[in-house]
Formats: structure tokens, C-alpha cells, sequence
């Protein structure tokens, strides 16, 4: 059912995730919303992490207005069906982001600001292929998440005052 289509008609991608939710949906005997299908237009319009209340005030924005608990049984249904992965970043409340057809990437996490930014290293996947052989597995997902902070910048050191000192004998 296109309920958005007309508004991302053009973008493959989301008419991909689109058509995957609509299945998930008639599979597993849920009822396909217009709100459902806003959240998850929301969410592919986005890029990064977000959390439900920076969710919930752009829904609010918007022609669908949706409660908090639609919000998170929608995205209970993303998780389920792998459109959206959930993250907790150290103390934070839960973050979320899209995950199909999205660069597979790592984190680092600034604890003394809570900023998150991702990356992209060749050489894990290598670790992956590497454990793949050693131990006859296949990894199906991994999750790096490094917590750092920043380095205090080095303050120049103030040259000692040059004074004349007078000397009385």
C-alpha cells in the first residue's frame, strides 16, 4: 500500500523499505497505518541517530500526529523486521537509526559530551573474515562501539616576565 509514495516517488531506496514493512506487516497480521508508514518515512528521511523525543517533535510537525506509545510500538515493528537499529550509548536514553542499505559503520562515543561518531575501517572487516575462518562461523552482525574522550589541547606556555630589577646597596 503506497501510503507516501507520492512524497518519495523518486528514492528506490525507501520504496524498498517500504515494500519490506507492507510484508512484514501482512506476515505477521499487524494493521498497515498511515502513521506506521509516516514513522518510517521520518526515519529514512533522516540521517544519523535519533532518539523518540527528537522523533516525536518532528511527527508533531508533521500531517500525522502520533503518540509516544505509537512511536515506539512502530519501532518495536522496525527492529523486528530490520529496517531500524537500536543503540545505547553509555547513559544515554536509547538511539536509533536506519540500517537497511546503510554502510555498515562503528562508533566512537565522547563520554564527556555524549557526541557519537561513526566510522568506517576495512580492517574489521578482515577481523571478521579472519574469525570466519578460524573458527568456522559466519558472523551475521557485529557492534563496535569505543568510548573515548577528548584530549585536553596543550596550553602554550607563558614566557616568565622579563622585569628590570634594580638592585640598592
Amino acid at each position: 500500500m503506497p501510503y507516501l509514495r507520492g512524497c518519495m516517488a523518486k528514492d528506490p531506496i525507501f520504496e524498498q523499505v517500504e515494500g519490506l514493512f507492507e510484508a512484514y506487516l501482512e506476515q505477521n497480521g499487524h494493521r498497515k497505518t498511515p502513521e506506521r508508514f509516516a514513522i518510517l518515512h521520518q526515519i529514512y528521511s533522516y540521517d544519523g541517530h535519533f532518539d523518540v523525543d527528537t522523533l516525536y517533535e518532528v511527527m508533531g510537525q508533521g500531517p500525522y500526529r502520533v503518540s509516544r506509545a505509537t512511536l515506539y510500538n512502530t519501532l518495536d515493528l522496525l527492529l523486528d523486521c530490520n529496517l531500524v537499529r537500536r543503540h545505547q550509548f553509555g547513559d544515554q536514553g536509547a538511539q536509533y537509526e536506519k540500517c537497511h542499505r546503510v554502510k555498515q559503520h562503528d562508533h566512537v562515543i565522547l563520554a564527556d559530551t555524549g557526541e557519537v561518531i561513526e566510522f568506517c575501517d576495512p580492517r574489521i572487516q578482515q577481523i571478521k573474515a579472519t574469525l570466519e575462518e578460524l573458527f568456522e562461523i559466519e558472523v551475521m552482525h557485529h557492534s563496535l562501539n569505543i568510548y573515548a574522550r577528548k584530549r585536553a589541547q596543550p596550553t602554550q606556555a607563558t614566557a616568565p616576565a622579563t622585569t628590570s630589577a634594580t638592585h640598592e646597596s
